[in-house]
């Protein structure tokens, strides 16, 4: 099949194609809210190429570096990212990891605003790559800690709301 004269800026989406690829979106952001419910996030590890990534990030973006600011990625500047200037540095970044991270390109959804949960009002499409950067970075700063948290202490709960009814 050729692509000579494919212009992907005049491509149009298939309706079910679109469907499919919201529908897995939506299961990657569940299995990662799992994720960080399960496992403390700031000793959590993504990907082999965390430790490469998070530096290449704060090299890249030093506006994101942990010593500028800690908390420089809890909150997403959508307009910042998706300007002209903000593709054009997003897109050399991300083309590094073509041969190194599977699916680097594909879109995911993220939360806008790590000091909250998955919402419709609190996520954006991101591909693969950038939201492993953003949410290496969370990680490590302690971040997103507070999802662990929260869902340690509401399993107490519970675990002591069973062995009191049990108990009588």
């Amino acid at each position: 099949m050729s692509t000579g004269n494919f212009d992907a800026n005049k491509a149009q989406n298939l309706p079910e194609i679109e469907k499919q690829m919201a529908v897995r979106c939506v299961e990657h952001a569940q299995t990662y809210w799992n994720l960080l419910e399960k496992i403390k996030p700031s000793t959590l590890r993504l990907t082999k190429l965390d430790d490469e990534m998070y530096e290449d990030f704060q090299a890249s973006f030093p506006e994101f570096a942990e010593s500028t600011d800690p908390k420089s990625v809890l909150k997403i500047d959508e307009e910042a990212m998706k300007s002209p200037a903000g593709k054009e540095k997003w897109r050399v970044f991300i083309n590094k990891y073509e041969n190194k991270v599977a699916d680097f390109n594909f879109g995911t959804l993220i939360r806008t605003d790590a000091s909250d949960e998955y919402t419709q009002f609190n996520t954006t499409f991101v591909t693969r790559l950038q939201f492993y950067v953003y949410e290496i970075a969370r990680c490590r700063r302690g971040l997103n800690d507070w999802v662990y948290e929260k869902a340690q202490k509401e399993a107490a709960k519970e675990k002591a709301k069973k062995a009191a009814s049990g108990s009588k």
